[in-house]
């Protein structure tokens, strides 16, 4: 789906030099900045993201070193 986003000259100057800097199109940068608000706000980004919210784990176990 295509939703219009307006910026101020300054703004999409600044957004456009990040995206040059880091080989990333508007659109990279944008979908990481929601992914990051959807994450401040604890609200899954996708289904995997969603049942770990619903059964409670918070992060992946950590791997058991190889001895």
């Amino acid at each position: 789906m295509r939703k219009l986003i307006a910026f101020d000259d300054e703004t999409l100057a600044a957004l456009t030099q990040l995206g040059r800097d880091r080989m990333a199109t508007i659109q990279d940068l944008a979908d990481e900045a929601f992914a990051d608000l959807l994450k401040k706000h604890s609200v899954p980004i996708d289904l995997k993201d969603a049942l770990r919210k619903s059964a409670g784990i918070t992060r992946a176990p950590p791997k058991k070193k190889k001895a």
